[in-house]
Formats: structure tokens, C-alpha cells, sequence
């Protein structure tokens, strides 16, 4: 049981970490509501100061004043690129390699598809089975639509069956965090086994993307896709983005070939003649005001070093944990995350068999996180706005709740749709 001076001890050590943070005047840059620690970020972001005036302007003037003009003379045709390139420096891309617009699904069914067609010839496709959900549905679509094996192996294992049966594989679709438990892979080493075995390599970086630093080009990736809604807080169904690297470009032939990627969009021919370089990747209309809500929640980066983010990161998760075994102890939980900073993304989970009571009590003392079946609890660590005391305040209230039982109350056991 903790003592009152192991309380002391975490407030004072919580006190001079975030004395110590040079990214602490970041979180101005967000409109976070009184009273709420936010550990969903990983879910959905926290909203960006830059956003409420930006997406004003664009309802009233450009649309509401501007009107079809817009296109024009407010940048919409080149939002889709424009809003990438600036992705593209949060996740190690030159710019001309990333293109923002449609769903995580539109753009991981688009990639993927187009990445194995690039291997013509080779029968598999690996997947994780810990993937999220719609990765391996969309894996199996794509096996479907092309002849190919989808076989599932999990991460650690990948290398291994690369080297082994890497002459049959086509492509590896991966994440370098679960998404469930935050467990960080090394994307480096998979992308380099995959190419010594002549195979490819598609990234999901929705649990990574903001969070912490990605290398796309200097590790050789060849395809990503990410969603604007988590870290980077671009709001509620943001655009996602895809990455296909310069030299796939010219050969990039995917399944969804919308006018906007079109070399000609406005010639209007009723044949596809594809754009050059990543344009080409663009499918449709872009959701406007979801893009420039996008555009605009990126400036919360300005300034920030992916490097010094990630350091801030680690603190938190890592002063999360130490909180944990200190006030969750003998309280049955268990940590499902790993204890390594070089194998954790930017989140925690906690697994316990009353996790959705637990998580639904937490909401309620106004600490948000969030459950993964059956029984996770998990908190995501954006640091551009968290500190170290909302870390220990969360912690405290779920140890309060434990040990008063106040989870077992009849309101936290109806589970609504989300959860």
C-alpha cells in the first residue's frame, strides 16, 4: 500500500519533470476543457487552437463569399499536396511524397493493392494478427482481388519468415506500434529484411505519426498510410494520408483512379492518364473543411523537434508506469506494455478484468482514455499538451476507484456503442 511519502515523492518528481519541459508552453497551442485529463489522444486528438478560426474562414469567406472560386484563389486544388508535404516532415518525408485526403481504408485499399502489383509473380502477402481490424480485412481483400496468400505472422516473427520464404513474399503490411498494447517494432530492421528478400514493405503509422520520429526515406520505406485524427488532431474523420516513395512513383498503379489524379483532371477524357509524381495518388474531391481543419491543426507542430517530443514521451509513459507500480499495486492490474523505451510508442495499457467499468468511472472524474477488448485499459500520451502531473492525477483517481469500488456502480456497467 503507498505510503502518503510515496505520494509526496511522485507530486515532487511530476513538480520538476514539468519545470523541466521545454515543450510546455506547446500546450497553449490547445483548447483543452477545464477540469478533463486527456488520455485519448491516441483515439481521437485533443482540438488545436489554430482550427475553430481556420475552419471559420473557410465556411463564411471561402465558401460562403468566395464560392466555387475557391479552388483558386484559396488553394483548395493544392490542399491535398500541400497538407502532405507538411505530414511529410513529421514522418521523414522529402516533400512530393505524401498526399493528404479520403479514409485510412480508401488509402491502405490503394496502396497496399498498388504495392503487390508491383511484385507480380509472388504468391504471399504478410500481415500481422494484431493488426488493427480494418488492415486485415482490407490484406484479405486485396488477396482476394489478386490471387495471393494472406498469411498472418506477427511482427517479431516477420524477419524470420522473410528470410526463409522471402522469395514468394510480396508485400509485408505492418504498424510499428500495436495499437492495443503500444508495443514498438522496429521498423528499420522489417523494411531491410523485406528488401533483402526482394519483397515491399506498407506501413500503417495512425499509432505512430505525430507521436514519434518516423524515417520514411531514411529506412527505405516504400508505402504508408496514416489517419489526420490522433496524434496529428486534425478532428473528428480527418483526412488520412498515403506515402509512396519517389522512386515507386512512376510505376504506381493502383485500383482507384479518380479524376484528381488524373495528368489532365480538366481535359475531362474518358480515358485515365496518370498525373506525374505523387498527384497521382490523389482519387477524388477532397472533405474541404476536414482538410483545412488538418492544415490547420499541423501548425501545433512549429518548431518542435520530433526528437525532443519523443524524449517527452518516453517521460510521460515512463513516469505513467513507475505511478502505476507504485499505486496500482496488488490492486490486479498488470502491464501490457513494455518496460523499454525503445519498445514503447506513446501509449500504456494496463490490463484488468474490470476494464470498461474501470475506464467508464475514469471518464467520469473527468481522466479520458479508453478500453480494447477484453481487458485493456489504455492511455495515449500526446506530448505536445500533457504533463506530468495530469499522468499522476490519472493514476490517483483510478487507484481511488479501485479500492472504493466506485466502478461497480450500475452506471459504468451499461457499455454504449463506443467504447
Amino acid at each position: 500500500m503507498p505510503t502518503t511519502s510515496t505520494t509526496t515523492t511522485l507530486a515532487d518528481r511530476a513538480a520538476a519533470l514539468d519545470a523541466a519541459d521545454a515543450l510546455a508552453h506547446v500546450r497553449d497551442r490547445f483548447l483543452l476543457p477545464e477540469g478533463v485529463v486527456y488520455l485519448d489522444g491516441n483515439s481521437l486528438g485533443a482540438l488545436p487552437a489554430a482550427v475553430p478560426a481556420a475552419v471559420e474562414d473557410a465556411v463564411h469567406r471561402q465558401w460562403g463569399t468566395d464560392l466555387i472560386r475557391s479552388w483558386n484563389a484559396n488553394g483548395w486544388w493544392e490542399a491535398p499536396v500541400r497538407t502532405g508535404d507538411a505530414i511529410g516532415r513529421l514522418v521523414g518525408a522529402a516533400p512530393g511524397q505524401v498526399v493528404a485526403g479520403d479514409s485510412t481504408s480508401v488509402q491502405l485499399f490503394n496502396t497496399l493493392l498498388a504495392a503487390a502489383r508491383l511484385r507480380p509473380g509472388r504468391r504471399l502477402l504478410l500481415t500481422d494478427p494484431d493488426h488493427f481490424p480494418t488492415d486485415q480485412y482490407i490484406a484479405d481483400s486485396v488477396g482476394r482481388l489478386l490471387g495471393l496468400d494472406v498469411r498472418r505472422v506477427p511482427a517479431r516473427e516477420a524477419a524470420a519468415v522473410l528470410a526463409a520464404e522471402g522469395r514468394d513474399v510480396a508485400v509485408a503490411a505492418y504498424a510499428p506500434v500495436d495499437y492495443r498494447t503500444g508495443e514498438l517494432h522496429d521498423m528499420a530492421a522489417l523494411t531491410a529484411a523485406a528488401h533483402a528478400a526482394g519483397a515491399l514493405v506498407h506501413w500503417d503509422l495512425c499509432h505512430a505519426a505525430g507521436a514519434l520520429p518516423v524515417r520514411l526515406d531514411a529506412i527505405g520505406a516504400d508505402f504508408a498510410v496514416g489517419c489526420g485524427y490522433k496524434y496529428l488532431s486534425g478532428g473528428p474523420g480527418a483526412p488520412a494520408f498515403g506515402y509512396v516513395a519517389h522512386r515507386h512513383q512512376a510505376e504506381f498503379d493502383h485500383p482507384l483512379t479518380g479524376w484528381h489524379g488524373h495528368a489532365e483532371p480538366f481535359a475531362m477524357s474518358g480515358a485515365y492518364a496518370p498525373a506525374p509524381g505523387i498527384t497521382r495518388a490523389r482519387i477524388g474531391t477532397p472533405p474541404l473543411l476536414s482538410l483545412i481543419a488538418l492544415e490547420a491543426a499541423l501548425t501545433a507542430y512549429e518548431g518542435v523537434d520530433m526528437e525532443a517530443l519523443r524524449a517527452k514521451s518516453l517521460s510521460l509513459t515512463g513516469f505513467f508506469q513507475e505511478c502505476a507500480d507504485s499505486l496500482l499495486d496488488g490492486l490486479g492490474f498488470t502491464m501490457a506494455t513494455p518496460r523499454e523505451p525503445a519498445r514503447r510508442g506513446s501509449q500504456v495499457a494496463l490490463r484488468h478484468p474490470e476494464a470498461y467499468p474501470l475506464i467508464a468511472a475514469l471518464t467520469a472524474r473527468g481522466v479520458i482514455g479508453d478500453m480494447r477488448a477484453p481487458d485493456l485499459l489504455r492511455f495515449g500520451f500526446n506530448a505536445l499538451y500533457l504533463t506530468h502531473a495530469d499522468v499522476l492525477h490519472a493514476v490517483g483517481e483510478l487507484r481511488s476507484i479501485v479500492t472504493s469500488e466506485a466502478h461497480l456502480a450500475a452506471e459504468h456497467q451499461q457499455r454504449p456503442t463506443v467504447t
